[in-house]
């Protein structure tokens, strides 16, 4: 695992750099994840095996550090990830991200422009939060009852039917969870939808089979982005069905315009 200082206050965010020839992709995580736990087995399938694949913790999740002073807005990720490019060198690049990663990705690809060569979420959030999803629920708790104690009974409540992502959860600075799912909550302007129907590059979004219907799923391709399904698995699909998300990349990857 190699490590990148991220601010004058030498926090550093960690994650793998695997070789590869081809174009590298980067992978952002989602809400309660990381990218050290969620895609090493995703990254390690034949059709991703010969690109150079980046799986980044974000600060506050995973190996990377979790300074109680930083704000953890989408906006403040894509921040750092702009600088961790640009000093990484990428002058092109993939991104692949899920769920509330997809929203920092799409901040990132606005700033990156033409250095993008495709951009690919997998359930990923185009829109503020609504009820029923999780951000929205850890957004709508005051920080101080969150990190106080809801965080520890959203983990304890989740590690039964939950266990992969409550063992993520449970590293995560319960801070850093509050504060990036306030600002998912409170959404962004533009809206992350209006991002992505505005890039240029390649554009793919994948579903798993389980997560549909989905009104998205017409209204994405009114807009000429390219839809993928990942067959016999849900949100969770990175634990789910590795292989069939590698190959789902790979077709995002390799589609026309």
């Amino acid at each position: 695992m190699k490590e990148y200082i991220v601010d004058n206050m030498k926090n550093k965010m960690r994650y793998h750099d695997l070789p590869g020839e081809d174009t590298p992709i980067l992978f952002i995580h989602g809400l309660g994840c990381a990218g050290s736990f969620d895609y090493p087995e995703v990254a390690a399938q034949t059709d991703l095996i010969n690109h150079r694949r980046i799986l980044i913790d974000l600060l506050g999740s995973g190996f990377s550090d979790k300074p109680d002073n930083y704000l953890y807005t989408v906006k403040e990720h894509a921040d750092y990830l702009y600088n961790f490019v640009q000093d990484l060198k990428l002058s092109k690049f993939i991104i692949f991200a899920h769920s509330l990663g997809g929203a920092i990705a799409l901040e990132l690809a606005s700033k990156c422009g033409d250095n993008i060569e495709s951009i690919i979420l997998s359930e990923a959030n185009l829109d503020k939060s609504s009820p029923g999803s999780s951000t929205y629920e850890f957004g709508s708790y005051e920080e101080e009852d969150f990190v106080n104690g809801a965080f520890d009974e959203i983990v304890n409540e989740n590690s039964i039917e939950n266990s992969m992502w409550t063992a993520t959860l449970s590293i995560w600075s319960s801070t850093a969870a509050s504060r990036i799912s306030k600002s998912a909550v409170a959404g962004a302007e533009p809206s992350w939808r209006e991002i992505l129907y505005s890039l240029k590059c390649k554009r793919t979004f994948i579903f798993g089979e389980k997560s549909l219907p989905d009104h998205d799923q017409t209204e994405l391709k009114k807009h000429n982005i390219n839809i993928e399904v990942v067959k016999a698995a849900g949100h969770s699909m990175a634990w789910e069905n590795p292989k069939g998300l590698a190959e789902a990349i790979k077709r995002g990857i390799l589609y026309e315009l």
